[in-house]
């Protein structure tokens, strides 16, 4: 090896990438644990209805650490999404001291039992408010589906003027209504065959029901023919 120059340059060569390879490495490692380009601010994108700056700086404790190339943008994204309004999280480093956040809040649709909200999407999510908002109740996993056949529901109902209060998925998947007058809707089993009955009880209202007056109470739809009718019992 030591009388074959083509050797030797190839012996040399690969010690000089070794030694290149090792100093950017070093330069790397101190440029990471240096002092020098702190992160001075972090901004957010845009205002925020529900999530507190007071609850993203207790996100972000123990998070930012290091410098402007030591920072991990992810684990702060992934305390930022454990926020109870937060549903996605994003942040990215602004060149040369600075995070930008950008926060998308859930929008809540329902509550869901009597311990959290369903948002826009059907994701439940641990969030509290006082606003006022109809029920969801129904299996673990039914969120989406609730938040879908509401949205059709609520359509359907429009005509009678009155408003979705409650909607219940059963343990044997049939559904329920009860709406803002009071009345308690029947619907059965299978999503699609509901809806069809509901049309048919919207389209019929106003010559029916409609035209008893006062208050009703429940009303069954699952009968191929017809609906069976229930009042509130008089008071004497």
């Amino acid at each position: 090896m030591w009388g074959n120059p083509r050797l030797l340059n190839l012996a040399a060569g690969v010690l000089v990438g070794m030694a290149a390879l090792a100093f950017a490495l070093a330069s790397v490692l101190a440029l990471l644990r240096s002092p020098w380009f702190p992160i001075r601010s972090v901004e957010l994108a845009h205002p925020l209805q529900m999530t507190t700056r007071r609850q993203i700086e207790a996100a972000a404790a123990g998070r930012i650490a290091g410098n402007f190339f030591a920072v991990a943008p992810d684990d702060l994204r992934a305390g930022l999404e454990q926020l109870p309004w937060v549903r996605r999280a994003s942040v990215r480093r602004v060149w040369p001291d600075r995070l930008e956040v950008a926060l998308e809040e859930h929008v809540p649709l329902a509550r869901w039992a009597e311990d959290a909200l369903v948002n826009t999407h059907g994701e439940r999510f641990s969030g509290r408010t006082e606003a006022k908002l109809p029920l969801f109740v129904g299996p673990d996993g039914s969120e989406q589906e609730l938040a879908r056949r509401y949205a059709r529901f609520a359509e359907l109902i429009a005509p009678l003027g009155a408003q979705l209060e409650r909607v219940v998925l059963t343990p044997r998947y049939a559904w329920q209504l009860r709406l803002s007058s009071g009345l308690h809707i029947m619907l059965g089993r299978d999503g699609d065959v509901a809806e069809a009955r509901l049309r048919r009880f919207v389209e019929a209202y106003a010559a029916t029901l409609g035209q008893t007056g006062g208050q009703h109470e429940y009303v069954d739809l699952r009968y191929p023919n017809g609906f069976a009718l229930r009042v509130p019992r008089l008071k004497g």
